[in-house]
């Protein structure tokens, strides 16, 4: 089984905002930072430092494999 720290979902949600920064009044997040930004705040309530990739959706999975793609994480 694949994990993905909490380090990396920071990292992502990061390289995602800088890919498509928030826009609006609201600052609403691109749809990727979103998708990662759950699993995170997940992540932080529990106090769980990894998460299995499965448990990721698949806009969250997409987002997470194009960032360790492109920063050669993988």
């Amino acid at each position: 089984m694949l994990f993905v720290s909490i380090q990396d979902l920071e990292a992502a949600i990061n390289y995602w905002r800088s890919q498509s920064p928030a826009v609006g009044e609201e600052l609403h997040l691109c749809p990727e930072a979103a998708a990662l930004a759950k699993p995170y705040a997940l992540m932080i309530i529990q106090g769980a430092q990894r998460v299995p990739m499965d448990v990721l959706d698949e806009v969250a999975m997409s987002a997470i494999q194009v960032f360790l793609k492109n920063t050669h994480r993988n």
